[in-house]
Formats: structure tokens, sequence, C-alpha cells
């Protein structure tokens, strides 16, 4: 996962403050429809920005596992034992 710099950051701050200014209660289908529109702003589409694109979604999905997903399991290991 890119850990962007501040500047870098400061210009993505609005994509956070947005979705918190809306106030919804996002699911899945509310950010397939975010992550679709980013995509939609990474033109020209050739073969070197598609792959780019997949290598992105590819790992936000990794960090999303190692961040969040791998350390909810850990705890329910804890509670309920390991299979």
């Amino acid at each position: 996962m890119p850990y962007v710099n501040k500047e870098s950051r400061n210009k993505l701050m609005f994509v956070e403050s947005a979705l918190e200014d809306v106030g919804i209660d996002m699911n899945a289908g509310d950010l397939q429809y975010v992550i679709a529109v980013a995509i939609k702003h990474m033109a020209p589409y050739n073969y070197q920005t598609m792959n780019d694109i997949m290598g992105a979604l590819a790992g936000a999905q990794m960090e999303f596992y190692r961040r969040t997903v791998a350390p909810y399991e850990d705890t329910k290991i804890k509670e309920n034992g390991d299979v």
C-alpha cells in the first residue's frame, strides 16, 4: 500500500472529506462505485495504465487483508479457538 507523502495526501484529502460530509454508511456497491469513478479518471487507457490499475487494486486488497482482516481473524481465534 502506498503510504503517500504529505503533499500528495493533502491533495487527496477531498475524497475522505467528501465521504464524511455526505454522512452515508457505505455498502459494497457504494465502494465499487467510488472505485470505478476514480479509475475512470486514469485515462488514457492503454496497456500500461490498465496494468497499473489492476496492480493498485490488488495492492489495496492485500493491504486491507493485512491491516483489517488478519487482525480480526486473530481476535476470533483467541475468542473461539483455532480450527
